[in-house]
């Protein structure tokens, strides 16, 4: 029996058998409980292998596998299954694509990929950028997927130019998905619970693979991550959710609070075990963050004890503009820094949206402070590593279009976009695959003697290598490929600058070096299994999140990437309405407004010892200082609700008489 426990985390690990909803406030130990569940579960008897444990990141999914496995004090003949929703779905479509008419085999394209085939989409429908661009019609689509709609629903539900426009290239770009055997990364979820929903004897078979599940972050799911868990454990019933409803932010990317608020209602045999005592922040840090929170009406009923009493009371500080509100952080960072024992890492300033990060920016590099603006460009955005990659997608998926389009001529090997754009129109026409149309170049009178023979040259060079992944590990084949095609000279062709190159370059032996780990540990290894890990890992970039905090140097950053972190000193500015809350949630009003408190309310509880929240009075808008309005949540923290209310309610009174103003 575990003794590091306190009663309710004691509790929630203990109860081993039917529905459990655990509520587990801010930094109240929600990881410990998870892993202490799965150990007492296997040491009841319960096989670890018909344990599914499912969470958001790959690196939660680790450290989880890890903590459990130090528990257990042995080494496992089998192992619990832990892993995010994405990847659990990708290893149920490996097993069941075909009834869909995918192949096994199928590629998992990710947004770069995904914007070459809007882009194509749009092209074939006649739309310019001007109308729609690829990466709005990506997030329209990717909108649509998360709530469970298809191309038919989207045309019937567009309301607005734009959707239409949207509806009529998502039917085509579904069909191009389709066509090159791949999936999107919310097809993931989407064609997991068709499968589930279409095929009684698919969803049998899932369900049949586990008699215990967990889900982890359960505040985040979204409508087809709800309903595979409802398939999954509605026969046995033994399901453990662990969240809290007060951290629900992701509501933009179809995240729905009301799963956990009515688990109740779904698992009416259901205990509710919750997590109240905080072990991060100190008592005066939280009483604002319980004071802020309260003001949510649609909420479990629950208040975070602090484990450490008393603290220093957090301070609002008033700037006169944003210029004076980053010059006062940064001085104070500066001046705290050169207390003992504080080093940059401890120090973190928190905003809502990403432009916010100017001010402060340059007012650090003014004091020469070391800082990371956390959530840059991801590894896997960089071209040198999207081609690699595209190379090992087509190795894997020979029809892989987006990936044959994106290397057929890099490096250049005399295949130009006349001869590219003929097969193209090839391949349309016969409705064939354009690999296909690759291999018969000979039908092709518009294309050179010259081009044809560089094809024919790369579709040899292709298939031998594809003949070598049906013998060989996945690693010295890719190796060699990136040898084959000269693609280190190809970065000092284009790279005039020696460190650049090399800078590159490194990137691609770190593709190499990350592929080597994953052919050490995968048992059997695989280049689809490379690719689908890297796939689902890259989301949310936690990886590369994590690579950035571990520099010593003050965190810049989101309040949504902020989630999960903890700092000792936080700075939480722009504390107006229109930032905090966003104007698109003022303009929405309820449930939006909500959400905006719950992502102040995540920003103030990753502070540990000290809080420092300001605003600006004024903020420049389109080059002129206009004034602002203090945030309702100052006042809700304050105890001043009404006086904001009535703030808010003049304001607006103002600007619309000022809007009703004829012109002289």
């Amino acid at each position: 029996m575990p003794h590091d426990l306190n009663s309710a985390q004691l509790d929630a690990v203990t109860t081993l058998t039917g529905p459990l909803l655990v509520l587990a406030g801010a930094g109240t130990g929600k990881t410990r409980v998870v892993t202490y569940r799965i150990a007492e579960l296997i040491k009841h008897g319960t096989p670890p292998g018909r344990i599914l444990a499912v969470t958001f990141t790959n690196k939660a999914a680790t450290e989880m596998q890890q903590r459990a496995a130090t528990l257990l004090g042995k080494r496992l003949k089998e192992k619990p299954e832990i892993s995010t929703f994405h990847s659990l779905c990708v290893r149920l479509l490996r097993r069941h694509a075909r009834r869909l008419g995918y192949p096994e085999q199928f590629a998992i394209y990710d947004r770069g990929d995904q914007e070459s085939l809007a882009r194509q989409a749009l092209r074939e429908i006649k739309v310019g950028d001007n109308l729609l661009r690829p990466g709005d019609l990506i997030n329209l689509i990717s909108r649509w997927k998360s709530q469970s709609i298809r191309p038919d629903q989207a045309a019937t539900l567009a309301r607005t130019d734009k959707e239409h426009l949207a509806s009529a290239a998502y039917r085509r770009y579904q069909v191009s998905l389709k066509t090159a055997g791949a999936f999107d990364f919310d097809d993931l979820l989407l064609c997991s619970e068709q499968l589930m929903r279409e095929f009684p004897e698919v969803r049998q078979a899932e369900a049949d693979r586990f008699s215990h599940l967990l889900i982890d972050e359960y505040q985040d799911t979204n409508g087809s991550q709800y309903r595979i868990v409802k398939a999954l454990a509605g026969g046995h019933r033994n399901l453990c959710v662990v969240g809290d409803d007060d951290q629900s932010i992701y509501g933009w990317r179809g995240a729905d609070v009301t799963h956990i608020l009515r688990f109740k209602k779904d698992w009416p045999e259901a205990k509710v075990v919750r997590l109240e005592d905080n072990y991060r922040s100190t008592d005066a840090i939280l009483t604002l963050a319980n004071r802020l929170i309260a003001f949510n009406r649609e909420r479990h009923d629950k208040v975070l004890r602090a484990a450490r009493a008393g603290g220093e009371k957090p301070r609002i500080h008033q700037a006169q503009d944003e210029d004076a509100e980053a010059k006062f952080v940064i001085d104070e960072i500066r001046a705290r820094l050169g207390e003992p024992g504080l080093e940059p890492r401890d120090f973190a300033i928190l905003f809502r949206t990403n432009e916010q990060s100017r001010s402060m920016e340059m007012e650090l590099r003014k004091a020469r402070l070391p800082y990371v603006l956390v959530g840059g460009m991801s590894f896997y955005d960089r071209k040198e590593v999207r081609d690699v990659l595209a190379y090992c997608q087509l190795l894997a998926a020979p029809n892989d279009e987006v990936s044959l389009l994106r290397i057929i001529n890099t490096p250049p090997r005399g295949i130009g976009q006349a001869s590219v754009a003929a097969l193209l129109q090839d391949a349309v026409s016969r409705g064939v695959p354009l690999g296909q149309s690759l291999v018969e170049t000979h039908r092709q009178a518009s294309v050179s003697p010259a081009a044809a023979a560089a094809i024919e040259q790369f579709c040899k060079l292709m298939d031998g290598f594809r003949t070598r992944l049906q013998q060989e590990s996945p690693l010295p084949v890719v190796t060699d490929l990136v040898a084959a095609v000269k693609y280190q000279d190809e970065l000092a062709r284009l790279y005039q600058d020696p460190q650049e190159a090399q800078a590159r370059w490194s990137a691609v032996e770190e593709v190499i070096n990350a592929l080597a780990s994953y052919v050490k540990r995968a048992r059997p290894p695989s280049l689809r299994g490379f690719l689908d890990e890297v796939a689902t890992g890259q989301r949310g970039d936690v990886d590369e999140k994590e690579s950035q905090l571990a520099r010593n140097a003050i965190a810049l950053l989101t309040l949504h990437s902020a989630k999960g972190l903890e700092f000792p000193q936080v700075y939480l500015v722009g504390l107006e309405e229109g930032l905090l809350p966003h104007h698109r949630a003022v303009e929405q009003d309820g449930a939006a407004i909500d959400e905006e408190r719950r992502l102040c309310y995540v920003g103030i509880t990753r502070a540990k010892d000290r809080l420092t929240i300001s605003l600006a009075l004024a903020r420049m808008k389109w080059g002129k200082a206009r004034p602002t309005i203090p945030s309702r949540f100052l006042f809700e923290v304050t105890g001043q609700a009404e006086k904001g209310h009535a703030i808010r309610r003049a304001a607006a009174g103002k600007a619309k008489k000022l809007r009703g103003r004829r012109p002289v």
